[in-house]
């Protein structure tokens, strides 16, 4: 199949390119940076740029859409960019995939939606959503009745993906597990606010991605999907398993608890095991393991640089 992948250079989007291209798709990487690979083709084009949108989708069977201003901080800081980008940018890329005939249109969206949700938990996918707290949060749902929208008025088909919290190798600076390994590395104390004890349903990125290329199957057409971990990981847990792994004590700092800390809901992910087959495969400590090696592996290319530079 020849596919699109918006935000196909970013941390998701490059593994998604890696696992596609293992099974035998033809895919290009839709993104103002250049992809990691050579062999996928590289569309230099913005979201905004609607023109150049519909000629990049030529002879594309089904497109991919994660590129996104994804920071909640940056979206936080920037509203109005993240609403042009996460909005505008989603319907311009509908509205190029609907002119060129474009088979099925797969849309990243967060758990995010469900973060001011009330009722029994866990959260399926049946869950009414209510009105979002954070700008981030409402330009993805916004995205989500866009999709839908194209859907009832067109006849397009569609897949709505509600990822979880990814981490592994590539993954974006500034979250929470990259920050304490780079932190560990360079002997730099790891902040803990609070006890310890606030948590995420964190997700190894290749099962995320495993669930977007099950998303390829027809019994997923016009669908949504939860792709959430299944086990709370608290910050302690993190400190102790990057401990563990390196066989040493790592220095921490403690602070007063963050103001308006987010506890994040149980969210369901049966659906997608039930009709799709997802499950996770990768525990938290074989994850945070080929994170460590990744980051052993940059720190050994910087100190043998920096050494060639002293000789």
């Amino acid at each position: 199949m020849n596919i699109i992948v918006t935000g196909g250079s970013g941390f998701i989007g490059s593994h998604l390119v890696d696992a596609l291209i293992r099974e035998g798709h033809t895919v290009s990487v839709l993104d103002v940076r250049p992809p990691h690979r050579s062999d996928a083709k590289h569309f230099a084009v913005d979201l905004l740029d609607f023109d150049a949108l519909c000629t990049a989708l030529k002879g594309a069977e089904c497109v991919y859409h994660l590129a996104a201003v994804s920071n909640v901080n940056e979206a936080f800081a920037n509203p109005l960019l993240a609403e042009r980008v996460n909005s505008g940018g989603t319907i311009n890329l509908l509205e190029a995939s609907r002119r060129n005939d474009i088979k099925r249109f797969i849309y990243a969206s967060t758990v995010w939606v469900y973060d001011n949700c009330k009722g029994e938990q866990p959260f399926t996918e049946e869950q009414q959503l209510a009105s979002p707290k954070h700008l981030y949060t409402a330009t993805k749902v916004a995205g989500e009745m866009l999709v839908r929208s194209y859907t009832e008025l067109y006849g397009t088909n569609h897949t709505i993906l509600r990822y979880g919290i990814p981490y592994g190798p590539r993954g974006r600076r500034g979250t929470v597990v990259t920050t304490f390994l780079e932190n560990a590395m360079k002997g730099i104390p790891l902040r803990i606010y609070g006890d310890g004890s606030n948590y995420r349903y964190f997700l190894y990125v290749t099962d995320l991605v495993s669930g977007n290329v099950l998303a390829l199957d027809k019994k997923a057409s016009n669908q949504t999907y939860n792709i959430e971990g299944s086990e709370k990981i608290t910050v302690l847990r993190i400190v102790e398993t990057i401990q563990r792994l390196l066989g040493r004590e790592v220095a921490v700092e403690r602070y007063p608890p963050r103001e308006g800390e987010f506890v994040p809901p149980l969210i369901s992910a049966e659906k997608a095991t039930r009709e799709l087959g997802w499950k996770q495969f990768v525990s938290f400590d074989e994850g945070m393991r080929i994170c460590l090696d990744e980051q052993r592996a940059l720190v050994g290319v910087v100190e043998s640089i920096r050494s060639r530079k002293v000789t």
